[in-house]
Order: structure tokens, then C-alpha cells, then sequence
């Protein structure tokens, strides 16, 4: 089950790392038109998912801590980084689109017609961002908590 969970996070991540343009464009399009911050709602998920695969409730509660206080101060920090690059069009956005959790009720962030960009989820992008490297990473973290049960069945620690 909590495979399932993290394979869930790291599909939320893939989908937002190929509508991120770093540094480039503010990102408004795809899952970024429900939550500001799709790619640290994917990795929630990823953590949620490897707490409920490791079996420990103490640490999935350190991970939830950890979680609401660093990725909200860092949110918060790239927010005011993005109002200063962006100005007017963030604030629109932001008065639009919630910080975290994702907003299915309302039909999403449109896009100002002179700044809409164009973008669908781009192989490219993903690749460019680097975001395999999460991949990567989930399935080795996947093979190692494997690891550990297949050990504890099979010798009993």
C-alpha cells in the first residue's frame, strides 16, 4: 500500500516538473493551476507512502513534522522570491490557486491572456529538471524497504 502512495507522489512530480520552467516563466499550467506547490505535494505523498511501507506510525509522525515545518518556511521563502520576480501576475495567481493543498471545486487558475504560456507537459522539461533523479531515488528507496521486509520474513529481524 504505501508503494502505492509513494507512486502516486512521484507521478505528481513528474506532471509538475514538466510544466516547470525554472527561472524561466512562473509556472501556471497542468497541476500547478490547482496548488502552488505540486512538486512538494508529490513528495509528501512520496514520504507518506514510504512511513506507511516502513511500518513505523513514529516515523511517519516525524516525517509529518517535519514536512509542516520546513517545506511550509520554504514555500513561503520561493513565494516571496516569485512575488518579487513576477509582481501583479503572482499575486493573481496566488489570490487564485492555494499554497498546498489542491483546489478541485473551481475551474483552476486561467492565465491572463498576455502572459498564458503555451505549455503543455513537456518529456524534455522533466528531463531538463532533473526529476528522474526522483524516480531513481523511489525505486532504490522501494528495493531497500523490500529489502527489509523480505529480511524480517525470512529471518525474523
Amino acid at each position: 500500500m504505501g508503494a502505492g502512495v509513494a507512486a502516486f507522489g512521484l507521478v505528481v512530480r513528474t506532471i509538475a516538473s514538466g510544466h516547470l520552467r525554472k527561472d524561466r516563466e512562473l509556472a501556471t499550467t497542468g497541476p500547478y493551476a490547482r496548488t502552488r506547490n505540486p512538486l512538494y505535494l508529490g513528495s509528501a505523498f512520496l514520504a507518506i507512502g514510504f512511513a506507511i511501507a516502513g511500518h513505523s506510525w513514529w516515523a511517519g509522525s516525524l516525517v509529518l513534522v517535519y514536512f509542516a515545518v520546513f517545506y511550509y518556511a520554504v514555500m513561503r521563502n520561493e513565494e516571496r522570491d516569485l512575488r518579487a520576480r513576477f509582481g501583479i501576475i503572482f499575486d493573481e495567481y496566488a489570490a487564485r490557486v492555494p499554497l498546498f493543498l489542491p483546489n478541485f471545486f473551481d475551474g483552476g487558475h486561467v492565465p491572463r491572456a498576455d502572459t498564458a504560456p503555451d505549455k503543455a507537459f513537456s518529456w524534455e522539461q522533466y528531463r531538463r529538471n532533473r526529476e528522474y533523479k526522483a524516480l531513481i531515488g523511489t525505486i532504490a528507496a522501494l528495493a531497500i524497504v523490500w529489502l527489509r521486509m523480505w529480511l524480517q520474513r525470512r529471518y525474523g529481524y
